[in-house]
């Protein structure tokens, strides 16, 4: 029930139509019986995203593409480890404070810890804040990195921060990893659904793929790295545990991370 103690939470991104935080937090919220409610917003400014935040007493928001990096100067205080990652997904209002996290760096890595990372080649497509979230949990994890992103500039300054490597996308088909994770919003609905950012004939049987994009589910290089006897990673494993650990940061509680997934599978059939 909605009223004048409801707490407001939100999502700020661009676009963010397709985003199923809403679901997952509000779920959470009804079920440790929470009064608030999350919304998304797409403002075009970030700055008077973050004004609103303040002038509303929003409690909580988080940052999705393209504000993760440029959200950090109008921001408090950015705790440590989201300012080594250099990107923010994650807002607390604490008493009018507005403090910066990141959840994506672990969250990134706990699906590939059953494939053991340590010593194995990585390639990781895209440069920007979840992809530097990626590979730093990657270089925590012993895993020997390739970077291939569209800048060159921005993928060279990414690998050579992780002692990685960098390959140009033009160059990508002399890619041989064992694990491909693709951060980049290629295969994401609405825009870019049906595009791969890996050529097809660098997947080979025992590779690990993983795809960040989760709406759909299926991305066109998950379903292709499966053709070709890959094992697949879908962007709901990253998604629920980003998503569970911003609950917890905002609210003290473990909420229920396969009732959340349960509820994106099934608002997607």
């Amino acid at each position: 029930m909605i009223n004048t103690s409801t707490e407001l939470y939100c999502i700020l991104g661009s676009p963010v139509s397709h985003s199923q935080s809403p679901l997952v937090h509000n779920l959470s919220f009804r079920k440790n019986k929470i009064n608030a409610v999350y919304l998304a917003f797409e403002p075009h400014d970030i700055g008077k995203g973050i004004m609103a935040i303040r002038t509303l007493g929003i409690k909580g928001a988080s940052i999705t593409i393209p504000f993760k990096e440029t959200i950090m100067a109008f921001l408090d205080e950015v705790d440590p480890r989201a300012r080594e990652l250099g990107a923010v997904n994650t807002v607390v209002n604490r008493d009018g404070r507005l403090l910066g996290y990141n959840t994506d760096r672990k969250a990134a890595v706990d699906p590939l810890k059953p494939h053991n990372i340590k010593n194995k080649t990585i390639c990781i497509i895209g440069a920007g804040g979840a992809a530097r979230a990626v590979a730093h949990g990657i270089l925590e994890g012993g895993g020997q990195l390739i970077i291939t992103n569209r800048s060159e500039k921005k993928g060279a300054a990414l690998a050579a921060e992780v002692k990685g490597q960098f390959i140009s996308m033009d160059q990508m088909d002399t890619i041989k990893a064992d694990i491909v994770i693709n951060t980049t919003s290629l295969g994401m609905y609405p825009h870019h659904l049906g595009e791969s950012p890996f050529p097809a004939q660098n997947l080979h049987p025992g590779m690990v793929v993983m795809d960040v994009v989760y709406t759909p589910l299926n991305t066109r290089l998950l379903s292709v790295a499966r053709e070709k006897g890959c094992t697949t990673i879908d962007g709901l494993s990253m998604f629920v545990a980003q998503a569970a650990a911003q609950f917890e940061l905002w609210t003290g509680l473990k909420p229920d991370t396969q009732t959340m997934r349960d509820a994106v599978l099934e608002h997607q059939h």
